[in-house]
């Protein structure tokens, strides 16, 4: 079975946690420091570490910045680690942080809560990252300014390459972005690798900037900025909740998908109270803070009921995303490399 079939058919019934699951995540009395890295957006991170600090007292330092930005900067401080845990964003670069030795493993008393996908990603892992939620990458479009072009709507990959979208689609860089490196491996996966290039090299011409967070091209869909964002849809479905004038769209030919992640970095200065975030972030009671910052992933708890709009993975062509593959250290840099040097630096 694959891990989207078992995503498609996830029971989100919520169920009592047990009281002793809750144990690891300290008590209002506890104290000490805690140095969180978040690869989500920052209202969610902000919400996530106020509960944290309100729950068990300790003080929480929090960065927020892309998977790719804090997955080399935890490779760059690996020989004095100035991080605890790094919490959310996609699993590749999660999962090659682990082959690379740069995480510490860990079970959780909480695992026996989590879906089937969540708990393979820990087992690849070699139980060093966790699934926290899941997210599919698509695309999403600006009905007016499409509209303004007399432009069709695209329902697929391939109409992204319709010419009179030159200079009005917006992605990530795939360095820098674990979306955009999540929407590299899908195309790969999708079209085989020399097809998939030659797909990627088309679309450079119509893509007016690589931006660096992954999900910086929907806030640009939203303001008009772009006619075009690619991006995991949740970040769309973010700013069609606010009003703004996008259709979100799972491309025609399938799409991968994220299992955002959570890892618990190697020397950490401050590990057992990294171990409490980890527990406490992996209940119910912490998953449900995403959809109340506006952030509508499907989370990895059983309990925790998913957001009302979160998108309906079962109306989504999935693709088999291979993660151990595309996680994997050898592939990722390989991959990045090549569209470094095929792709970002073509003219237009």
């Amino acid at each position: 079975m694959t891990q989207f079939g078992i995503i498609g058919r996830l029971s989100l019934a919520a169920f009592g946690l047990a009281v002793s699951a809750l144990a690891g995540a300290g008590s209002a009395g506890a104290q000490g420091n805690l140095v969180v890295y978040c690869t989500v957006q920052e209202e969610w991170c902000r919400g996530m570490v106020d509960a944290f600090e309100k729950k068990t007292g300790i003080k929480v330092a929090m960065t927020r910045k892309s998977s790719g930005e804090l997955y080399a900067q935890i490779k760059a401080e690996a020989a004095n680690p100035r991080g605890d845990i790094w919490w959310g964003g996609t699993g590749d670069p999660h999962l090659q942080a682990a082959e690379e030795g740069l995480s510490e493993e860990y079970t959780s008393p909480i695992m026996n809560q989590l879906h089937d996908w969540s708990v393979r990603q820990w087992e690849q892992s070699k139980k060093r990252t966790v699934g926290i939620y899941a997210g599919a990458l698509g695309l999403g479009f600006n009905t007016k300014q499409l509209a303004a072009k007399g432009i069709a709507e695209p329902k697929c990959w391939a109409d992204l390459l319709n010419p009179k979208l030159k200079d009005e689609v917006q992605v990530a860089d795939p360095n820098s972005s674990g979306t955009s490196y999540t929407m590299l491996a899908t195309v790969v996966q999708i079209m085989g690798e020399d097809k998939g290039f030659d797909y990627l090299k088309s679309l450079h011409r119509n893509v007016n900037q690589y931006t660096k967070s992954g999900a910086a091209p929907a806030k640009a869909t939203s303001l008009g900025e772009t006619t075009v964002g690619i991006t995991f849809l949740h970040d769309m479905v973010t700013y069609i909740v606010d009003g703004a004038p996008i259709k979100a769209v799972a491309p025609c030919e399938g799409t991968g998908y994220e299992i955002g992640s959570m890892t618990l970095i190697k020397g950490a200065r401050n590990m057992e109270n990294a171990k409490k975030w980890y527990d406490w972030a992996l209940t119910a009671e912490a998953q449900v803070i995403g959809g109340q910052n506006k952030s509508y992933q499907v989370p990895s708890n059983k309990g925790a009921k998913a957001p009302p709009q979160a998108p309906d993975f079962t109306q989504i062509k999935m693709i088999n995303y291979d993660f151990a593959k595309y996680g994997s250290s050898a592939e990722r840099t390989r991959l990045l490399s090549k569209w470094d040097k095929d792709v970002k630096n073509l003219p237009k």
